[in-house]
């Protein structure tokens, strides 16, 4: 290897994933009305099939898929936009999507959101357990304890709880999926010997005894060790509750921002929170939000840039800001200043009122393209170079990247920016081995030692104190 091509070698390595959602709009509204766009087809298999391809074509590392549960009212104090525009109206279920994708790929990631608040951490752990076996160990959890009152309606409780409530129920619910996962089975539990009829050592086996503030659960997790065992973890706490549960359990964080010093901060101080719970900082990926706009010059990509914007719908993005803060935002005119309230919603989005004076105009000006992510424009290399350049003075490790006309933003992304990427040894030319974790980290298939499910695992569980284990045959323990 010559002297410059281990430089290369050596540079950090981009990581991305397409931000997406089983849904017509998702970040950027108003562009199912182009006549390129082809989201109105989100209900067909093969839409999802051929993005699929396409993504590992193009070495995405995954397709992270957003979900809520519940729709987007508190603007104007109704749906009749939402519907309209189809701002994450109708939506459907993003776990349906996997199996049909991963059979046609061997190599992408899928990060699935699933709100936990709704599900019991039973059948939840025994889906995820499932997919990471249909998938070979390609499967993620974005892990959201939801925003939205219409969501806590639809289920028939009275309201959300409260910001805080809501993450201790989120850290038993992982302490008794780690137990499903990590401490049920042992890795050697399946035997599949035909000839001594034992398909399943029972001893190898576990009984899982919780009985906790939220949830009781007695039994044997239904599920053998998948090659994850835990799915990748990923979450976008940036409240300073959501924080201290990010860096205790995420492996890969969300976050926004648009000033490099302020995404800079981000990073630092997540990095810093990791070491004090006693997790190695660089066990976090740090990924940042963005929206692309890609063409073969600067000049012909910002045409591009004016054509999407004149089907966008800056007002759409309103609507869904509204509800990403809990404040309905059409009763201010547009140049008035709105003011900081505290609600139960998005504590990092609503939290940019209190840090600055924003009117609604400021923030139709921001959805130019009707989202709220960082809009980057340009030729492929004017791209590549900023990516870059945003990646090295923030220390993040990667980029969520949001459609805008579907499928074409993808492809003029993979088309333009990737090879300008490669070719200044920013991303990769082929994908590494192994599950979806061991790609990202290139330390295995299963969560390391410092992460706290390993207190869970089978051999730990006689010793801690915080689980209660039993094996299937009481006289062996």
């Amino acid at each position: 290897m010559t002297n410059a091509s281990q430089k290369a070698a050596d540079k950090k390595k981009i990581l991305l994933n397409a931000f997406d959602m089983n849904s017509v709009g998702h970040i950027n509204h108003g562009l199912w009305t182009h006549p390129r766009d082809e989201s109105h087809r989100f209900n067909e298999l093969n839409y999802w099939t051929d993005l699929a391809k396409t993504l590992e074509q193009g070495l995405f590392d995954g397709l992270f898929i957003a979900d809520i549960t519940g729709v987007y009212d508190v603007y104007q104090n109704g749906i009749d936009l939402t519907l309209k525009e189809s701002i994450q109206l109708p939506s459907h279920d993003p776990s349906t999507l996997i199996s049909a994708m991963a059979a046609v790929t061997q190599n992408l990631g899928f990060g699935v959101t699933v709100n936990l608040s709704y599900e019991t951490p039973y059948q939840f752990a025994r889906r995820f357990a499932s997919l990471d076996h249909l998938t070979q160990g390609r499967i993620g959890w974005n892990i959201v304890t939801g925003y939205l009152d219409s969501a806590e309606r639809l289920i028939g409780q009275k309201g959300l709880k409260d910001h805080d409530l809501r993450y201790e129920q989120a850290e038993e619910f992982l302490e008794l999926c780690y137990k499903f996962w990590e401490g049920s089975w042992e890795n050697d539990a399946i035997q599949k010997d035909k000839q001594k009829r034992i398909f399943t050592d029972p001893k190898k086996v576990h009984q899982i005894n919780h009985h906790g503030r939220f949830y009781q659960s007695q039994g044997v997790f239904q599920v053998s060790p998948s090659p994850q065992r835990t799915p990748v973890l990923f979450q976008a706490g940036a409240s300073p509750r959501g924080l201290a549960f990010s860096t205790r359990h995420a492996e890969c964080v969300f976050i926004g921002g648009d000033q490099p010093a302020k995404i800079k901060q981000q990073v630092d101080k997540i990095r810093e929170l990791a070491i004090q719970q006693g997790r190695d900082p660089q066990d976090i990926k740090i990924f940042v939000g963005i929206t692309v706009v890609t063409a073969e010059t600067d000049q012909l990509a910002q045409q591009k840039l004016a054509e999407y914007a004149s089907y966008a719908s800056p007002e759409a993005g309103l609507a869904h800001y509204s509800s990403s803060v809990g404040i309905d935002l059409s009763q201010y005119a547009d140049d008035e200043a709105v003011p900081y309230r505290q609600t139960n919603s998005i504590a990092s989005v609503n939290n940019k009122f209190k840090e600055n004076k924003i009117t609604p105009n400021d923030l139709k000006a921001q959805h130019q393209l009707g989202g709220r992510y960082p809009l980057i424009v340009g030729s492929g290399e004017t791209i590549a170079e900023k990516l870059i350049q945003l990646l090295d003075e923030t220390g993040i490790n990667g980029f969520n990247l949001t459609r805008t006309v579907a499928p074409e933003s993808h492809q003029d992304f993979i088309k333009w920016v990737i090879p300008q990427l490669q070719q200044r040894g920013r991303f990769k030319t082929q994908y590494e081995n192994g599950t979806l974790r061991n790609k990202i980290f290139n330390q295995g298939d299963y969560l390391n030692q410092q992460h706290p499910a390993s207190a869970f695992r089978c051999q730990n569980s006689k010793h801690n104190n915080s689980i209660e284990i039993d094996n299937l045959h009481p006289q062996t323990v």
